[in-house]
């Protein structure tokens, strides 16, 4: 695995390198996605068949062979094996009561002079889920996604997965039925993203589309936000994480492995104050990737962007980490709680050595749906909020609009807005 020390003398432009991972082709891919988002705006099921068809290389014979039914849902869930439907539900349960602290308060706040303001939360009709088909199908992923939403009230959740070659995942079936999703279509790519967002003969449109996927998916989600709400773009998954002398070679290295192993574009990023730890993670790495069923794309994720960043001390070492500011970050020293307030930008913090990511991606509880790319700096991980908007209230008595009509009327007539200020006015003048 490559290592570097900030006292090289190329150390600026190869942590420039490192800041610019998250620039992705969506202008390569631009065209070809909007393209796909036309057709299924103009023919919309039959678009989708043909898309199907292309990409997932089965036959759409009838509209109706795109639905999944809530009983082959409730088959798999039923056959599943028990130990691994109940992590299901514990996976389950702690996400669910993680989320419900999350949520939003409706509120009424009354004045002296009789004016009444306040908010009102409520959540959104339907939410459209994407869930990633392909190299790896993610039941996680529909729980991060789902359990918000139904937190959330959201009332019709609907999901989008590719089947492809027309193979549907159980497992990712069950976590559908127990989050109690309302129908599960088998469609992908950016024909799902449109398809939710514009509707067609058979997908309803929706409100907000979540989840994660690839360029294209991105792209799609980019290019359909205004017509409906989106979570965020994001991008390959990656990890960054802060270690002193303290830390043990074969944790960190396995935990730069448990990203590297998702996508050939993932990032796996050490930075540590320790140049022997450094060199053993590094020889780690190479020992645990020869064992690892995917080892392709594990090593050319490491060998084309992991990296390990040799520090001077361990305030520079923060001071890089929030720069790069990464989807996860795990603080693998001494006294890791001592170090976050100093952590400004990342997705997701696990503290302490018994605290790696996976934990976070399964079971801890808060949501794996997380900004990447250095957009932690602005984006939050997927929340209950993303699935609820909020509504000003706002009532005045005679006595308020009395007292505080006029200063309002003079600003609208400053900008000019003749008719604002009269609205106002006229309500002054009715005695």
């Amino acid at each position: 695995m490559k290592i570097i020390n900030t006292k090289d003398t190329n150390f600026k432009s190869e942590f420039e390198s490192i800041l610019a991972r998250a620039k992705s082709d969506i202008k390569g891919v631009s065209k070809i996605v909007s393209n796909i988002i036309d057709e299924i705006v103009e023919s919309g099921n039959e678009a989708l068949k043909s898309h199907i068809e292309k990409f997932d290389k089965w036959t759409v014979a009838k509209d109706e062979d795109l639905l999944i039914s809530q009983n082959d849902m409730k088959k798999a869930y039923e056959n599943i094996d028990e130990n691994l439907r109940n992590a299901l539900h514990t996976a389950y349960d702690r996400i669910k009561v993680y989320h419900e602290k999350q949520l939003p308060k409706s509120w009424i706040d009354f004045e002296e002079n009789g004016t009444i303001l306040g908010q009102k939360v409520t959540p959104v009709d339907r939410a459209g889920l994407y869930i990633p088909g392909g190299k790896a199908a993610y039941p996680s992923s529909l729980l991060m996604n789902a359990i918000p939403a139904l937190v959330a009230g959201v009332k019709e959740i609907v999901v989008c997965t590719p089947t492809p070659n027309n193979e549907v995942n159980e497992l990712l079936l069950a976590a559908c039925h127990l989050c109690g999703v309302s129908k599960v279509y088998k469609v992908g790519g950016a024909s799902a993203i449109a398809a939710m967002a514009y509707g067609t003969q058979t997908i309803q449109k929706v409100d907000v589309i979540t989840g994660p996927g690839n360029i294209f998916v991105a792209t799609a989600k980019k290019l359909v936000f205004g017509e409906v709400n989106i979570d965020m773009i994001a991008g390959p998954s990656e990890i960054g994480i802060l270690a002193d002398e303290s830390a043990k070679p074969h944790y960190l290295a396995i935990d730069l492995l448990s990203q590297a192993e998702h996508d050939e574009m993932a990032s796996s990023i050490l930075i540590t104050t320790d140049e022997d730890l450094a060199n053993k993670t590094s020889i780690e790495v190479e020992n645990y990737l020869a064992k690892l069923e995917r080892e392709a794309i594990a090593r050319k994720s490491i060998e084309e962007r992991g990296v390990i960043i040799v520090t001077s001390n361990m305030e520079e070492s923060i001071e890089l980490m929030n720069e790069i500011a990464p989807e996860h970050l795990e603080v693998m020293t001494k006294n890791p709680f001592e170090l976050l307030p100093y952590i400004k930008h990342a997705g997701a913090i696990f503290l302490g050595e018994n605290t790696p990511e996976p934990i976070g991606d399964y079971i801890a509880g808060p949501n794996h749906t997380l900004p990447t790319g250095g957009t932690a700096k602005f984006y939050s991980p997927l929340n209950v909020e993303n699935f609820m908007k909020k509504s000003s209230i706002i009532s005045f008595s005679k006595n308020a609009i009395s007292k505080l009509g006029e200063p309002c009327a003079l600003l609208a007539d400053t900008e000019g807005l003749t008719a604002h200020a009269k609205s106002v006015r006229v309500r002054l003048e009715d005695k």
